[in-house]
């Protein structure tokens, strides 16, 4: 695997003097993208050189050692530490998605549970909320269908990243929650005290960076539009503001009506759009390529129950990983790193143990 490193750090170099040309931060989009690349191979050129240094110690104590019994002292941690960096530069050079460094569009919807999945769904977004706060992400509600208790239907929510490293940013972390959560707890309708077992979907999409990434023809979309309605169906607005965006081609439908703007709910539509035809083109691509390193534990079937949140035990347990903890009230309140590290290194070793089949 190490024999395409200097192929890696040759690239580096190459990106480093882009950087330094002005030109290339007229074009936005075009400068974000290096700046993702450099900052992937600037963690693999320092982990390697961590790794020679340590090697070079390494020998020099080993050979010190013949003469000097002090520096067979050294020997065991220096051991111990070569082999630590050979592991996080093997990792580091694992075939990154791509789309890692990509903002994010998620999804939240009601599943089977009536009022209380509708009320999981709003738990499921301040957890995620408050996760993205504690990464310094920014966030912002697209669009929501509200229930009268306070629950959510369906809500989308778009969370942007801060960092042009790609292990940093929000699909890098949040691609494996897509699927469905259970919950099991004490509905607050439910008047005896029973437990309930509801559930809650998500679908989460990488967001396109520019317009032009994804090639929309104006002839492919239906746009209709109608009067936006709250909790229960009631109108809210008097204009006919809300929209609703029918890519023909695939048959996606998406519909805006948070904003009293019909602009506004359009522009927001069509950032859903992008995004999930950018999410199935890549689902296309994937499935063409018999060769392509698919990940082990986020496959596309949406139905796939990922996950469960028992609040009587306070636990929570991921079905695909085996992570168990009993923390759900921390997690609940956006701790969610060491579950989403789980799926991180899941991924990471099936597709090592892959690499190694080749």
């Amino acid at each position: 695997m190490f024999e395409s490193i200097q192929t890696l750090l040759d690239e580096h170099d190459q990106l480093q003097e882009q950087l330094a040309d002005p030109a290339l931060h007229a074009d936005a989009a075009r400068a974000k993208k290096v700046n993702r690349r450099y900052a992937e191979l600037s963690q693999i050129k320092a982990a390697h050189e961590s790794w020679k240094r340590l090697g070079d110690d390494l020998d020099a104590a080993r050979e010190l050692a013949k003469e000097d019994e002090a520096f067979a002292e050294e020997v065991p941690s220096l051991e111990e530490a070569h082999a630590a960096a050979q592991e996080k530069l093997r990792r580091l050079l694992i075939p990154r998605d791509p789309d890692d460094g990509r903002d994010v569009i998620m999804e939240i919807k009601g599943g089977a549970g009536g009022a209380e999945s509708a009320l999981f769904a709003a738990d499921l977004l301040r957890m995620y909320l408050h996760y993205a706060e504690s990464k310094g992400w920014k966030t912002e509600i697209l669009e929501h269908d509200d229930t009268d208790l306070g629950g959510y239907t369906n809500v989308q929510v778009a969370i942007k990243g801060n960092s042009p490293d790609p292990a940093e940013g929000p699909w890098a972390h949040l691609k494996y929650e897509g699927g469905v959560h259970r919950v099991q707890r004490v509905p607050v309708t439910e008047s005896q005290g029973r437990i309930q077992t509801s559930t809650a979907g998500v679908l989460v999409f990488p967001e396109v960076d520019e317009p032009e990434e994804v090639e929309i023809n104006a002839n492919d979309l239906r746009i209709d539009v109608f009067r936006s309605s709250g909790p229960g169906g009631q109108s809210v607005n008097t204009t006919d503001s809300a929209v609703r965006i029918t890519h023909i081609p695939t048959g996606i439908v998406v519909s805006m009506q948070n904003e009293k703007s019909q602009i506004q709910n359009r522009e927001a539509g069509m950032r859903v759009l992008r995004a999930r035809l950018l999410a199935k083109q890549q689902e296309e691509l994937d499935a063409a390529a018999s060769d392509a390193r698919k990940s082990q534990i986020r496959g596309m079937d949406r139905s796939e129950r990922i996950r469960t949140y028992n609040f009587p035990e306070n636990r929570i347990a991921d079905h695909r990983t085996g992570y168990k903890a009993y923390n759900l009230d921390q997690v609940m309140n956006g701790a969610l790193d060491p579950v989403i590290d789980s799926a991180i290194q899941t991924d990471e070793e099936a597709r090592l143990a892959a690499l190694g089949e080749d």
